[in-house]
């Protein structure tokens, strides 16, 4: 399809108006898609302000369970067709991956029906950088860890052997059926089951990993020092070291965007002020800084909200907005140098809409990049404070709480406790900077690591039509 110059200033959606078909129809099939899983949706967005909705939902515990008990003669009763517990649990699993699979399958089938149909374009710089994309093995192997750590996140009620609310939060509140050493049925508490299954470093008082406990209640990665259930604690804390990191890297990417822009735009004393700024909160001792805002405003609402989640999340964009205003701000000035901003302002065009229509577009792929090699170190930097008792509230699942309650037992028979987080932090934090790796070099495969070398490198960044 060659360009229509008439029609290139369409937008999307008078072009979709033209020829709604294709939209319709991958509309269709998205909202399909939704409606099997919009209880879990709506959960993750409701459990953002402490109380979840619970709605029906396709790939449930419920739908498919695996807390059952096992009778004397070793048959299986209440889990998924009377399989084995750890049977059960891996086929929900493998049916929520697939699930999240097919989502990004239909999004990429989107962005090809809007190729074919909707883009007046035959070509744009997007193309070339996908395309690199498609064969950059070091991006690609951070894009597969990264989605398996968000779909960890956003499934994390269905994807663990129980809730959080069942072995952390409230186990004295709930019940399970086993069948004791005189083969009678009996009910016990989970809070009290959890007394029988701890991992406190020797061989009769530890639950491992892919283990069931004397319960009948499947680990995968085994249990925690109280008995709890670890990968359920994984997933929910997985949910909450996103939420931080997304939220803080959304506030601080749109505060170092709008400075950019300024800054290229206006230079001289709106520079020199912004400069000023953003070096003097550089020039703090990061951690320590975090860390004393973390303590001081503990005790006020914002601590209050999400277990202390959310009070990090502004903290980390407060106070990591200028790392990546500087790394987007080089190739904003590029921009802002070329000649169609000259002729822009030449023609009266207002400030705004010139950093809106002509200069955001070149400087979002680098945002992109460096935000994407922030995110991980959020990630660890949110494990190092509740390493250390701080941030979140506790009882809540966080990663770097598991490492410090399990340091104790790192040479004992419960190594798992620390060893699994402590792997799971590297590996996420590792995926977050081959991911960026990945995207700069998409973006301008000749800097190889630099920041951009021209107006040609931004271009690539902006994408076209």
């Amino acid at each position: 399809m060659s360009a229509d110059p008439r029609r290139e200033d369409a937008s999307i959606l008078e072009r979709i108006r033209e020829n709604p078909g294709p939209a319709m129809g991958w509309l269709v099939g998205a909202l399909l898609l939704f409606a099997l899983e919009a209880g879990a949706v709506v959960h993750f967005v409701t459990g953002l302000v402490g109380s979840p909705v619970e709605l029906p939902t396709l790939l449930t515990r419920e739908l498919i369970p695996n807390n059952g008990y096992v009778t004397p003669d070793g048959a299986w009763k209440e889990t998924f067709l009377n399989l084995p517990a750890a049977y059960a649990w891996a086929i929900r699993v493998v049916l929520i991956y697939a699930y999240a699979f097919v989502w990004m399958v239909w999004l990429w089938r989107g962005y090809e029906i809007f190729r074919e149909h909707y883009r007046y374009a035959d070509w744009t710089p997007r193309d070339d950088m996908v395309d690199r994309v498609r064969g950059h093995r070091w991006g690609q192997f951070g894009a597969v860890i990264v989605f398996a750590f968000v779909v960890m996140a956003m499934f994390a009620p269905a994807l663990g052997p129980t809730t959080v609310e069942r072995t952390i939060s409230n186990p004295y509140s709930h019940y399970i059926e086993y069948y004791n050493d005189q083969g009678q049925l009996e009910n016990i508490t989970v809070g009290a089951a959890n007394l029988g299954a701890r991992s406190q470093g020797t061989p009769d008082q530890n639950v491992g990993p892919m283990q069931y406990d004397q319960y009948g209640r499947w680990h995968p990665f085994g249990t925690l020092p109280s008995g709890k259930d670890m990968f359920t604690f994984m997933a929910a804390g997985a949910r909450i070291s996103l939420f931080i990191g997304l939220t803080s890297i959304v506030v601080s990417g749109f505060i170092a965007v709008a400075f950019a822009l300024l800054t290229a735009y206006y230079k001289g004393l709106v520079d020199l002020l912004v400069v000023i700024l953003g070096d003097s909160i550089m020039s703090l001792p990061s951690l320590l800084f975090v860390m004393l805002l973390s303590v001081v405003l503990g005790g006020t609402w914002l601590a209050e909200i999400y277990s202390g989640g959310f009070l990090l999340a502004v903290i980390f964009a407060v106070t990591g907005w200028p790392f990546l205003w500087r790394s987007i701000r080089g190739p904003a000035m590029q921009i802002a140098e070329q000649e169609w901003i000259d002729a822009a302002k030449s023609f009266g065009q207002r400030p705004r809409v010139t950093m809106q229509k002509h200069m955001a577009p070149y400087i979002l792929g680098y945002l992109l990049v460096y935000a994407s090699m922030r995110l991980g170190g959020i990630i660890i930097a949110v494990a190092g404070l509740s390493f250390l008792g701080l941030g979140i509230n506790p009882p809540t699942p966080e990663w770097g709480r598991a490492v410090n309650i399990g340091q104790g037992y790192v040479t004992t028979a419960s190594w798992h406790i620390s060893f699994i987080p402590g792997v799971l932090i590297v590996l996420v934090v590792t995926a977050f900077n081959a991911l960026g790796d990945g995207i700069r070099d998409a973006i301008d495969p000749q800097s190889e690591g630099s920041e951009g070398e021209g107006a040609e490198a931004a271009a690539a960044g902006g994408g076209g039509a």
